[in-house]
């Protein structure tokens, strides 16, 4: 099979980032570099003109980040949608980069053997979208990137210098660490850089709650409720007999839950 060619874009606002990463490409026989841009406006042009397949897109970029430059590039309509792989040296942006179902989020300072990883996910997406299947799908995706209809259905996260995928189903609860949250998972739990209340806002109210300024349930991991206290707290025990205060600001809301 004679290999699909790529056409590539590459974005960052730092040259020797783009060095290394048209270095890395330098050796693909089916990969094609059509552009390079320092900044998202250029990058915006760039894509309408020379119509790349991938952009491997830097997150913070002065006026405008990489986010941005995404949701400017869906007003143009294009048909096949390229794909793209974010690049970043900062962590709390994994979060939202996969929730933008970007194809894969390379942290800096990435090796060749991980850009060979994410390139090669591409490389099969593009072989297998000859139908334009891929171009529907991706149009689609990004459609959704604001709406308040969508939310997490994993996380995304560095911890100990490994990049965890943890499904949403199987995040049984969560607390508040200052600006950090602790995620538990069965008998694991991760600490990741964000608010609660911004990660509140990306889960699924139907399937977690708010029970206490620092504490976010999933409904399906709550076995029972104690009676209330002379406080007007409450104790919400888990699957695994874990006990969590719930705030008499909450209490209505969780009852009501778990009565269905």
């Amino acid at each position: 099979m004679i290999p699909v060619s790529i056409r590539v874009l590459v974005v960052d606002d730092e040259v020797l980032a783009r060095e290394k990463i048209t270095a890395f490409l330098a050796g693909e026989p089916d990969v094609e570099i059509v552009g390079e841009c320092g900044n998202g406006k250029e990058a915006i042009k760039a894509v309408e003109q020379v119509r790349p397949d991938l952009i491997f897109l830097d997150v913070r970029m002065g006026e405008m980040d990489g986010f941005s430059v995404v949701e400017a590039i869906q007003k143009l309509e294009l048909n096949p949608f390229p794909s793209v792989i974010f690049t970043t040296a900062y962590d709390e942006y994994a979060l939202r980069a996969f929730d933008a179902q970007a194809f894969d989020y390379l942290l800096k300072p990435f090796t060749r053997e991980r850009f060979q990883i994410a390139l090669q996910r591409v490389r099969a997406m593009i072989q297998a979208s000859k139908t334009g299947e891929l171009a529907v799908r991706m149009a689609s995706i990004l459609k959704d990137i604001n709406t308040n209809q969508r939310y997490l259905d994993r996380l995304v996260f560095k911890d100990r210098g490994r990049i965890i995928f943890l499904r949403a189903t199987e995040i049984e609860w969560i607390e508040a660490e200052g600006n950090y949250v602790r995620i538990h998972a069965g008998k694991e739990s991760h600490l990741l850089r964000e608010t609660i209340s911004n990660l509140e806002a990306s889960l699924n109210p139907e399937v977690f709650l708010r029970i206490h300024r620092s504490t976010i349930v999933n409904v399906r991991y709550v076995k029972e409720m104690q009676a209330w206290s002379t406080e007007g707290e409450s104790i919400v025990i888990m699957r695994d007999g874990t006990q969590l205060t719930l705030s008499r600001g909450y209490r209505s809301k969780i009852a009501n839950l778990v009565r269905t």
